[in-house]
């Protein structure tokens, strides 16, 4: 093989599609996926490259430093990918420290480890880590997101995914690491768990169930497909410069009242209803604490840099992501059972 890479989170929602595009794409590399396997990880996502030649699977802890650098050790890893991660902005406000201990100690263990592998080297290496526009914050009715817009994170969530950006920039000045980082907008798709906004609504729209939207629903987020996501990731990975960060987004901004209606308007259709019928389930909940109004990315530096652009409109990606979910019940019935049912409760009813 002539690189062996770590991703890590490789069982989620958008590691799981970079781990396929990797292992398909690349033979000549042998994938790592390191999961701890939490209620987000699932290896039913990969079932279809999980007996490639050049992918092996570990359950791991990224916060364990013991596993992590006996795993360095062993595989003599080239580079990371690094996707694990906490992710979701709700859970974050109940359960703030599990949001720093993953999202801050794991990306450390993992830098300490590259550190002491690659031991000054650069040739060949790389640390990839994957961030979130969130860190910068929220924008008002105007402007965009770019690589030199000041972190300003207002969630546990966010705050833990911006010291985690920090630490890689210095490892990279302190020790000379060779890192990228990008951030990126909001992602959809298939696999994704049930918890956000597009596979929870997808979800009660099937069972009937309220589709609750926080506050006056004019919050503004910039969608991107995860398969247009995999293909940025791929191509920072291979392209990016080091010791840069890279901004990657949708030009694609839905206010999350203006989304669900299409989306009810899309599920009627496909589940043989009167259309409005899913429209009625709309519900206002009260709105959570810290919510940033507007995200938007520019994207220009990924594009005249690097020649990446979304390929996937929104109404053909929703499309494809509603046909997904409706031929892959099992497996939404599966994710959605036993202690999702309790934080649903906690969070929605």
């Amino acid at each position: 093989m002539d690189k062996t890479i770590l991703i890590t989170g490789g069982a989620g929602f958008i590691g799981s599609h970079v781990v396929r595009r990797f292992v398909t794409n690349y033979p000549e590399y042998h994938i790592f996926n390191l999961d701890l396997l939490t209620y987000a990880g699932n290896l039913e996502n990969l079932t279809d490259v999980s007996k490639a030649p050049n992918y092996t699977f570990v359950k791991g802890d990224i916060t364990d430093p013991t596993q992590v650098d006996a795993l360095f050790k062993k595989y003599q890893f080239d580079a990371v990918i690094h996707l694990a991660a906490e992710s979701h902005v709700d859970r974050s406000i109940s359960d703030p420290l599990a949001f720093a201990k993953t999202n801050i100690l794991g990306t450390m263990v993992l830098l300490n480890a590259c550190k002491t592998l690659w031991n000054g080297s650069q040739e060949g290496k790389r640390f990839y880590h994957i961030s979130t526009d969130e860190v910068f914050g929220s924008l008002g009715n105007e402007g965009f997101f770019t690589e030199e817009t000041s972190y300003s994170p207002n969630s546990p969530y966010s705050a833990s995914k911006a010291a985690s950006d920090h630490f890689v920039r210095a490892y990279g000045e302190t020790y000379k690491l060779p890192y990228v980082i990008s951030n990126c907008s909001n992602n959809y798709g298939p696999n994704q768990f049930p918890e956000k906004l597009i596979p929870l609504f997808i979800n009660n729209c099937i069972q009937g169930k309220p589709l609750p939207i926080y506050g006056d629903g004019n919050y503004t987020r910039d969608w991107l497909y995860v398969v247009d996501h995999a293909t940025a990731i791929d191509t920072i990975f291979h392209k990016g410069k080091l010791g840069e960060t890279y901004a990657v987004g949708g030009h694609n901004e839905w206010t999350n009242m203006a989304l669900t209606k299409l989306l009810c308007k899309l599920m009627d259709a496909k589940l043989g209803h009167e259309e409005g019928t899913s429209e009625k389930l709309i519900t206002f909940v009260k709105d959570r604490p810290g919510h940033d109004l507007r995200y938007a990315i520019d994207a220009t530096k990924i594009k005249e840099d690097l020649g990446w652009n979304p390929e996937v409109t929104f109404e053909e990606g929703l499309d494809k992501t509603i046909d997904w979910y409706l031929s892959n019940k099992t497996w939404l019935e599966g994710v959605t059972s036993g202690a999702y049912q309790t934080y649903y409760q906690q969070h929605y009813s």
